[in-house]
């Protein structure tokens, strides 16, 4: 593990209260009903560093079954209790699975990562779904890389995710958006929101 993901889980694993009392009961369901209007009905979904547990929570209200990861300690212990479901510690480099998953819900998660790290965590993510799976992520965005209130940061334009798109296997954009914070007080940081799919072949 570098110095910046120990940085990064650390914080997470200092600030789990705070940090699950401002995300965890969110309104985020036009986000979360995209994603799932992609899916087929029963999908087994990965929630992809799912912090407090509200999306994997979420999708368990909805009938779906759901496996979570997290790699910080605190934030799994917390997940699990907020969804039921045991929350399995594990980085997003140990991911080591083949055509699993229908969908994978990566939300502001992998914008931890280092760039020149992407490609391979874009990679595990693409073999981990199944042929026609969907992958979901988002990133602050912006061109900015580097830290941010004692975590690292990886922001994303449209234009620097298609550069990423170019160094993993293939993806196909079937929703992009731009959309505001939906944390109280935070309307003015904009996301890029990406829905892509493994192609059938």
């Amino acid at each position: 593990m570098t110095d910046t993901e120990n940085k990064t889980l650390s914080y997470y694993n200092q600030n789990s209260a705070s940090f699950t009392g401002t995300t965890l009961d969110v309104e985020f369901s036009e986000i979360q009903d995209t994603f799932l209007g992609y899916l087929p009905e029963g999908a087994l979904i990965l929630d992809f560093g799912c912090g407090s547990g509200r999306d994997t929570r979420y999708f368990l209200t909805k009938g779906y079954d759901v496996e979570a990861i997290d790699g910080s300690e605190e934030m799994v212990r917390i997940a699990s209790e907020n969804t039921g479901i045991e929350v399995k510690h594990m980085l997003f480099q140990e991911l080591d699975e083949a055509e699993k998953y229908d969908g994978i819900f990566a939300c502001a998660s992998i914008l931890h990562v280092k760039y020149q790290e992407l490609p391979d965590i874009m990679t595990r993510l693409h073999r981990a779904l199944k042929k026609n799976g969907i992958l979901y992520v988002s990133f602050k965005y912006g061109d900015y890389e580097g830290e941010r209130n004692g975590r690292y940061f990886t922001d994303m334009t449209e234009a620097k995710f298609d550069g990423l798109l170019n160094d993993v296997p293939p993806f196909l954009i079937v929703q992009e958006m731009v959309t505001e914070d939906v944390r109280p007080g935070r309307s003015d940081e904009k996301w890029l929101n990406v829905f892509l799919r493994k192609p059938a072949q």
